[in-house]
């Protein structure tokens, strides 16, 4: 006799249990549907805090540090640098907002559908009934996006979005470019505040010394905070990626069913296939290559 798992299971194979008045066609994309973008109001907030946060360091760097300063190459050199980094840094935050992380179409849970897998005996496929999807392998829905994500790792409220196959780059470089920018940044506070030790603090920066101390005590906390923040995120991530498997796959401890590939190939999957400066670009979309099929039966 069955066990009710596995009447469940074979329930879902069967594809005249997805009745019409289960599971609506697809809706087709238009052209304004095609952007990508989660309509959730903490994520929102969390995606313009960042951008304030970011801005604020580029006033304070360049306004407070950098143009006050006597050396003109070193106020070069400093400014292109971390405005170099900042711009990385936002781009990456956009392409991971802005990008589809992976979501299975939704409502494709019909009749046809099922049909066309051309499912044998013993074969199952599993259906999400939060979005009416049938879920491919490593796949998991996400209560924010409403949608189930390919390879999700987590929903980031600071991008607004899930992480998941299709933009997992751009959170990466995220992460590393905010971690960079703000390492720059407590080396230009720490360097600013041993100059106006040693010197007048009216001649080292144009705001008044109150004024100066504040700023530059708000940026050092506030690099401080998001250096530790990002690089443990940083850390994860390349972790994750090296070993293949998500942070929602370590969290419930899943059994691995996909094929173990080493770490360098794991990272040309996520970063592209085959490596070069692109890695480190924003706006290079990854060619992932020779990456694994998902499949929607097991």
């Amino acid at each position: 006799m069955k066990s009710p798992a596995h009447r469940t299971r074979d329930i879902e194979r069967q594809a005249g249990y997805l009745k019409r008045e289960h599971c609506a066609p697809p809706p087709l994309r238009t052209g304004s549907d095609t952007m990508w973008f989660i309509r959730d109001s903490c994520g929102i907030v969390c995606g313009v805090i960042t951008w304030f946060l970011v801005f604020y360091a580029e006033f304070v760097v360049l306004f407070v540090m950098l143009l006050p300063a006597k050396n003109l190459l070193y106020s070069l050199f400093n400014g292109v640098v971390f405005n170099g980094l900042a711009f990385l840094a936002l781009a990456s935050h956009a392409r991971a907002m802005c990008t589809d992380p992976g979501a299975v179409p939704k409502g494709n849970a019909t009749k046809e559908f099922i049909e066309s897998l051309q499912l044998k005996p013993g074969q199952v496929v599993y259906k999400c009934p939060k979005c009416c999807s049938i879920k491919p392998d490593r796949a998991h829905h996400c209560s924010v996006c409403k949608r189930c994500i390919k390879k999700m790792d987590h929903h980031c409220p600071w991008v607004n979005n899930c992480v998941g196959e299709n933009n997992q780059k751009y959170f990466v470089l995220f992460t590393m470019y905010i971690a960079l920018i703000s390492f720059h940044a407590l080396i230009l506070v720490a360097f600013h505040f041993v100059l106006c030790f040693e010197e007048d603090w009216t001649k080292c920066s144009n705001f008044s010394p109150p004024a100066t101390v504040i700023l530059l005590i708000l940026l050092c906390f506030e690099g401080l905070l998001f250096l530790i923040f990002t690089s443990v995120m940083f850390g994860t991530q390349v972790h994750s990626i090296c070993t293949d498997e998500t942070g929602i796959e370590q969290l419930k401890k899943e059994e691995r069913r996909w094929a173990k590939k080493s770490k360098w190939m794991n990272l040309k999957v996520v970063f592209g296939h085959p490596f070069s400066i692109a890695w480190l670009s924003p706006f290079a979309t990854p060619d992932h290559g020779k990456a694994d099929v998902y499949q929607y039966i097991v």
